[in-house]
């Protein structure tokens, strides 16, 4: 059986404490806000076992402090990938 698709959305706004949640959606609105993020070329993080950890958090709330190292390696791999396009 095909697992619904989920979409968390995270923000690290300068001077923030943690990344938090955005946004937590599932289904059929997760299917569009992944197509939307393709189409805008917006990094996109396919971990099911992340996404089932962050999918437990409320909209607003810090990730949690398990997720740390894992996300650090995320945000490390698309500064750097942004940081390559503008040099192009």
């Amino acid at each position: 059986m095909e697992q619904m698709k989920r979409a968390i959305a995270l923000q690290y706004p300068e001077g923030a404490e943690a990344p938090f949640i955005a946004l937590n959606v599932r289904g059929a609105i997760a299917e569009k806000v992944l197509r939307i993020a393709q189409e805008k070329n917006i990094p996109v993080e396919r971990n099911a076992v992340l996404a089932q950890t962050l999918s437990m958090c409320q909209v607003g709330s810090y990730i949690p402090e398990e997720t740390y190292e894992v996300l650090a390696k995320i945000f490390a791999f698309i500064k750097k990938r942004e940081d390559e396009h503008a040099e192009a």
